[in-house]
């Protein structure tokens, strides 16, 4: 598969079995991100790789803190808060160094941990694999952050979940860049 097909090709998968994947076949996809482009040879993202039990630490983490912040949530809440990290056999929380001179950016630091994301969607679109790129609350959340190791001001870019596709997905034709395009000659 060329660059292009890979990139017109990928598409989010929501839905995966749970069967693991071999740990080979994730470094390979950590592998894919490390060769993003960067600013300065920082390489400011850090890859916490969520298999087996720490998915479930992971889920635990999440309800601990939903519960903090909403104390009056019925247990069947927070069980399904839990059970969130639960939907792939492997989850890639992404995490963007702080800047550490004035010559580094942060936009460029976060722009370099995003590239490495798409860089493994592709490689996981590559290998036939299955995968999403989700955010919400839980990349924000302070407790999240601290239980991945990270700082509570440091960016979480997101959580790749990946797996096995669980059915093949129908391609759906994207919009084009027509639209949000200027040209200047």
């Amino acid at each position: 598969m060329d660059v292009i097909q890979a990139i017109q090709g990928r598409h989010t998968v929501s839905k995966v079995k749970p069967d693991a994947l071999p740990r080979e076949m994730i470094e390979q996809l950590l592998h894919a991100a490390a060769q993003a482009p960067n600013h300065h040879k920082v390489r400011p993202w850090r890859f916490v790789v969520l298999t087996g039990e720490g998915r479930a630490r992971l889920g635990g983490a999440m309800a601990a803190s939903q519960g903090e912040r909403q104390p009056d949530l019925p247990p069947e809440a927070l069980d399904k808060t839990r059970a969130l990290p639960l939907r792939a056999p492997v989850v890639i929380a992404v995490g963007v160094d702080k800047p550490t001179e004035p010559r580094i950016l942060e936009i460029e630091n976060v722009a370099a941990a995003s590239a490495a994301c798409q860089n493994m969607l592709l490689a996981a679109h590559a290998l036939g694999l299955g995968a999403i790129w989700r955010t919400g609350e839980w990349a924000r959340d302070p407790l999240v952050k601290q239980f991945l190791g990270f700082e509570a001001d440091q960016h979480l870019i997101g959580f790749l979940y990946v797996g096995w596709p669980e059915f093949a997905a129908e391609y759906a034709e994207r919009p084009g860049f027509e639209d949000r395009t200027v040209w200047m000659e």
